[in-house]
């Protein structure tokens, strides 16, 4: 048997280290990558349905609320029937949501994704039936129904246990719902609009109004705070709202974040940023391993060998001559242990202080350290005050 202790940051992890930027220049951007109109997004829809037709693998007898819902369902249709008398184990109950985008009308077709809410083993196979989907103000926006799509299966014996891919009681309905109701959002005659930054940043969002001001060849867009952009529309362009936000939106604009240094210690990720940079500081990074090895000894002893004189527990036999013998050897059990400890005798190395995040990078690599390392070092150095960025530990 043998038992092995490593150094802490040789633990067995998958370690990425992902350098980004080694360019003293971030690429540009598209501004329809970088922001957003105000008002222009997707809704969130949801509602309650039944799936049915199922094998045997919907809901047990004992989930009340789709017993419930079926009976309810098979009443609306004119035909009565006793709850006793029903059962379900070829329904589920579902919750079934949807995303409807921005100027969809009438008619259009999404996506939903349908998620068993029982103890339904798989959706494999069912029918969706008629399911109005409501938005917040619990109005209805869109009806779904239509064939499943699980992109997996269970299967199972009788005595229990069975296989598994991928997650049966989840689907999805390509295009499986329409719109009934629209939300509207009108672009013509608008006297102004809001542009908001995904990542605020006031150097960022100075970049992108002046990038505007500049195609358009007049101040129109200002800048109220770090993430927000306030464009005018001139009385011409007022009836081509949708030409001048499609020239706006692909405008690139080289975007700008704050140094910032991301530690995923469970996994010994490292993330390092472009504007990161470090004062000169000398370093020293040395490992301990501890190895030990555990080995087990069994001693056997010789045929008839003599019992030791104090030994009363050894069985006697007697030889056919008539002679009496104490067989006294006994099997001995014993550990045998080594144990190996070495340390690295790393020398005080002087990382002087980097201009870009290449510089950085080599310092760090001359070190000849690995990701779990970077992370305790990334630490000591930002406790001694020279990184000069932003340490985030997720």
């Amino acid at each position: 048997m043998m038992k092995m202790i490593y150094r802490r940051s040789e633990i067995t992890f998958l370690a990425i280290i992902l350098l980004i930027g080694f360019s003293a220049e971030a690429s540009a951007v598209r501004i329809k990558d970088l922001a957003s109109i105000k008002g222009i997004r997707h809704n969130q829809l949801i509602g309650y349905g039944l799936v049915v037709g199922l094998d045997g693998s919907g809901d047990k007898q004992g989930t009340a609320f789709t017993v419930q819902s079926l009976v309810n369902m098979i009443e609306r249709m004119g035909i009565h029937v006793d709850e006793n008398d029903v059962t379900i184990k070829n329904v589920a109950a579902v919750m079934v949501t949807a995303k409807i985008p921005p100027f969809a009308r009438t008619g259009n077709k999404i996506d939903v994704v349908v998620s068993s809410i029982g103890d339904a083993k798989s959706l494999q196979g069912g029918t969706l039936l008629l399911t109005p989907l409501r938005g917040v103000d619990r109005k209805v926006y869109a009806l779904a129904q239509g064939p499943i799509s699980v992109g997996g299966f269970t299967a199972g014996g009788a005595a229990g246990g069975g296989v598994t891919k991928n997650h049966p009681t989840v689907g999805r309905i390509s295009r499986g719902a329409t719109i009934e109701r629209e939300i509207r959002v009108s672009m013509q005659d608008k006297e102004e609009l809001i542009i908001t930054l995904n990542n605020p940043d006031f150097t960022t969002a100075i970049r992108v109004c002046n990038a505007i001001n500049e195609k358009l060849g007049r101040v129109l867009a200002s800048t109220t705070d770090s993430g927000t952009l306030k464009l005018h529309i001139p009385e011409n362009f007022r009836d081509r709202v949708v030409q001048m936000v499609a020239t706006i939106e692909n405008l690139e604009v080289t975007p700008d974040t704050i140094a910032r240094v991301i530690l995923n210690e469970k996994t010994g990720t490292v993330v390092i940023g472009e504007n990161v940079r470090i004062s000169t500081v000398a370093v020293a990074h040395g490992n301990l391993s501890i190895q030990i090895k555990e080995r087990t000894t069994v001693s056997q002893p010789l045929p008839f060998a003599p019992a030791p004189p104090d030994d009363t527990t050894t069985q006697q036999f007697q030889l056919e001559d008539g002679a009496v013998v104490a067989p006294g050897g006994q099997t001995v059990v014993s550990p045998d242990s080594e144990v190996a400890v070495q340390e690295e005798k790393n020398r005080l190395l002087l990382v002087p202080a980097g201009t870009t995040i290449g510089e950085l990078v080599r310092a760090l690599n001359a070190i000849g350290v690995t990701p779990r390392d970077l992370i305790t070092i990334f630490q000591c150095i930002k406790a001694a005050g020279a990184l000069q960025a932003e340490l985030e530990i997720i």
